[in-house]
């Protein structure tokens, strides 16, 4: 039952942080027991990383979207408007990887 830091973000998202205290299970310097528990939490108002990137590659698509209904309406750019389409799916792949690896994160214990 050793101590450590921990970060939360307002978004629900955690990681572990650094070592704080050992307990008295642990008698070797240095080492730790492998029980992990909160010393302190630190609570950070902004979302996390995973969420930046969700928001920017969010933004991606939705201009992508908009310069695939542009090139629509101007025609003649079937290559480019399916090219981009392809973009889009892999963009959104990445982005429920992200969210799926987020959510994971926030229903985890350790």
């Amino acid at each position: 039952m050793c101590y450590f830091e921990q970060t939360l973000w307002s978004c629900g998202y955690w990681k572990w942080g650094n070592f704080r205290q050992q307990c008295n299970k642990e008698y070797r310097t240095g080492e730790t027991c492998g029980l992990k528990l909160v010393y302190e939490t630190s609570f950070i108002p902004s979302p996390c990383k995973i969420c930046e990137q969700i928001s920017k590659k969010d933004r991606r698509v939705r201009k992508m979207r908009e310069d695939i209904a542009r090139w629509q309406r101007e025609g003649n750019r079937m290559a480019t408007i399916e090219k981009t389409q392809h973009d889009i799916d892999g963009v959104e792949h990445q982005i429920q990887d992200l969210w799926r690896g987020h959510q994971e994160k926030q229903r985890s214990i350790c």
